[in-house]
């Protein structure tokens, strides 16, 4: 073992002496020859047992995930939020909660329909997608560069990206395909005329707004609810190219936003967006000559006046573009307490959407990857799946337990909303019954079906550890029949006081 030891020693010795870190396969074994194969003779055929060679061709042939179906495209940085203000009167949401409080963000530019290799300078909305860092977990604020979108329901988003992406058969985009689409579609008028306006060619992600698109709900501690909508406002200035300008910068650099974008930050040139919110209550609604959570309008300023409610800056270029930047997931539905969904249809199928193609993309466990990963502790009981490193120890992988229990946050459970006669809400339902047809099913056996029952409940329920379990489990029985639970009470002797300890408990759920 001596001899073992200080071989081992020397090796690390000697690299620490070389500053040098050897070269390993992904188990970490130390590579002797990364130039040439392991073949029979100089010019004999190369061998199956060369494993490093294997692993570096099969690495290889996965280095690639799918690709985005939309916002393919993009450039990512980390940076930081700070707040302008202590806004709980609105919101619960903590990194709102103090002026100059800091929360710790990663942002996603991004083109939309086309490609991940595709030029930067075409006609085409940007993705402008925020994932805050906040000590309540993750939040994302995921929107356009544009304040409005082409449709109003999730049920035509498929049809619409597919009109918009290149044809089936030649591959290319055609006005022919998307502007028949469109035509059926006059919720689009209003998103198609800022497109081919100067907006749809930002000259860079510095120098464009931001927009939530939709409207969500902001819950504050008395569960009173605004609807809220988001705006980047670049304090770069808003800049735009026009049809011709992009065609020259194109024929220079093809990606040019992103070359812009890590250029500035690299130079210490930061560059910062004010968030804005507009508030509104449901009850002013009807005021408006449109439905205020059509994601195809727009919140005029002169009406709805915007409130500054923090500044971001972006600092920091990521070390791996891979890493940080396409294995990056945002997702309308990503919330804390104080933010919920909005009735707005087309946000509501994003809500499954965008989760449902980061696990197709990344696999279950996309939200494990260190810019997917919260900064704060995760304490969920969702477990295996591709690629799991959560690190559980425990037997308790369910809720409720008397064991390990992870306690509900009662306090930021849904908000009861109201529409119409119909009440939005997370409570139990009003004609409960748990026991009446236990206890039918119970008196229509005979006496041998009665005695199986209870010899075999009884001897699972003789194996549980937990007493108030056993307990509370036979308080159930005896409510759906005393004479089905005084059996029980006999064959795991329960005295008559337990039972009604039981009893009470258990009519108490």
């Amino acid at each position: 073992m001596k001899n073992i030891y200080f071989i081992f020693s020397a090796m690390l010795l000697s690299q620490v002496a070389l500053g040098q870190k050897t070269l390993t396969t992904n188990t970490g074994t130390p590579v002797g020859d990364n130039q040439n194969s392991l073949t029979i003779g100089n010019e004999g055929p190369v061998l199956l047992q060369d494993i490093h060679l294997l692993e570096k061709l099969a690495a290889f042939d996965r280095e690639r995930i799918p690709e985005r179906v939309v916002h393919a495209r993009g450039a990512g940085a980390y940076g930081e939020f700070i707040s302008a203000g202590d806004f709980s009167s609105f919101t619960k949401a903590k990194f709102l909660s103090q002026k100059g409080k800091k929360t710790p963000i990663f942002v996603r530019f991004s083109t939309v329909i086309h490609g991940v290799g595709s030029p930067e300078t075409l006609r085409d909305p940007r993705g402008f997608a925020t994932k805050f860092y906040t000590e309540e977990g993750n939040y994302d604020i995921v929107g356009n560069n544009l304040p409005v979108f082409f449709i109003r329901d999730a049920m035509k988003f498929p049809d619409m990206v597919h009109s918009l992406k290149p044809s089936p058969i030649t591959n290319k985009q055609d006005p022919n395909r998307f502007f028949d689409f469109f035509s059926h579609i006059p919720e689009s008028t209003h998103m198609l005329t800022r497109v081919f306006s100067d907006f749809g060619i930002p000259a860079s992600y510095r120098e464009m707004n931001g927009s939530s698109v939709h409207a969500f709900k902001w819950v504050n501690n008395n569960n009173e609810v605004i609807y809220v909508k988001y705006t980047w406002k670049t304090k770069q200035g808003e800049k735009n190219l026009t049809a011709d300008e992009a065609s020259a910068l194109q024929a220079k650099d093809f990606q040019h936003a992103t070359v812009d974008l890590y250029d500035n930050i690299q130079k210490g040139n930061h560059p910062q967006w004010d968030l804005y919110v507009q508030i509104i209550k449901a009850s002013e609604f009807d005021k408006f000559d449109f439905f205020p959570l059509d994601a195809t309008k727009h919140w005029d300023e002169k009406l709805i006046k915007p409130i500054l409610i923090g500044t971001m800056i972006l600092n920091k270029v990521p070390d791996n573009f891979f890493e940080h930047v396409e294995q990056s997931a945002f997702s309308p539905g990503t919330l804390i307490p104080g933010v919920e969904p909005s009735e707005d249809k087309l946000l509501q199928g994003r809500l499954f959407s965008y989760f449902d193609t980061q696990r197709y993309r990344m696999g279950s466990n996309f939200q494990q990857i260190p810019v997917n990963a919260p900064l704060f502790p995760v304490n969920s009981n969702n477990q295996d799946g591709a690629f799991s490193n959560r690190k559980t120890k425990s037997d308790v992988n369910y809720q409720p337990s008397r064991g390990e229990d992870k306690p509900e946050a009662s306090q930021n459970k849904f908000i009861n909303a109201r529409y119409g006669d119909v009440t939005l809400n997370q409570m139990k339902i009003s004609k409960q019954n748990n026991f009446k047809q236990a206890g039918d099913f119970y008196r229509q056996l005979d006496e041998k079906g009665k005695a199986s029952l209870i010899k075999n409940l009884s001897g699972d329920l003789k194996q549980v550890k937990n007493k108030e379990t056993i307990k509370i489990m036979v308080g159930y029985f005896y409510l759906a029949d005393s004479d089905y639970g005084k059996r029980l009470a006999k064959e795991l002797n329960l005295t008559r006081e337990e039972v009604e300890g039981a009893i009470k408990t258990a009519s108490a759920k």
